[in-house]
């Protein structure tokens, strides 16, 4: 993606270029970071690839949604804390399923109403409950996540609504 497309689409109001410039910058750290290379071929196909992901997050109006990346930027550090917490928590307790003889399983699907108003926030909700060991989102359309549980306990704990809550707090108000 060349700069004057940027420049152009910014000026007919359908993507901030703060927008694009903080989520460049976020992938280039990230990507410097995980991969640790250094190398100019490296780094420069490291360059390609954020460009690539920028380009393409571009053509499919991932700018365009009313989400301002840099108001989301500051509660994300709370809710990847909660996340990893809950990660955690899922993990041990899949491995008790695991290790104990009986596998005392009870899977069970629930529809879940996503509180999040915008794709973005219904995505993170579905990514989120995906990530969690156990868990996974099967679909998620107008609104409502469909999610199969690994037992009926974690069912009963995805409907008590936190990760919902959790998720519509990152939304701009």
């Amino acid at each position: 993606m060349n700069l004057t497309l940027v420049r152009h689409t910014f000026q007919r109001g359908e993507t901030r270029l703060s927008s694009v410039l903080l989520l460049l910058l976020i992938l280039a750290i990230s990507w410097l970071l995980w991969s640790g290379l250094y190398k100019p071929l490296v780094m420069s196909l490291g360059v390609l690839s954020c460009l690539l992901s920028i380009y393409l997050a571009h053509r499919m109006g991932f700018f365009r949604n009313n989400t301002n990346l840099l108001r989301l930027m500051p509660r994300l550090p709370g809710y990847w804390l909660w996340l990893l917490r809950e990660i955690i928590i899922s993990s041990l307790d899949v491995t008790k399923l695991i290790l104990k003889p009986s596998m005392p399983i009870s899977p069970t699907v629930v529809v879940l109403e996503a509180e999040a108003k915008t794709d973005m926030g219904q995505v993170i909700l579905g990514n989120s409950i995906t990530l969690s060991p156990g868990t996974v989102t099967l679909d998620l359309y107008k609104g409502k996540v469909l999610i199969h549980c690994l037992t009926s306990e974690s069912a009963k704990e995805l409907q008590k609504g936190e990760a919902n809550r959790r998720v519509a707090a990152l939304e701009p108000r």
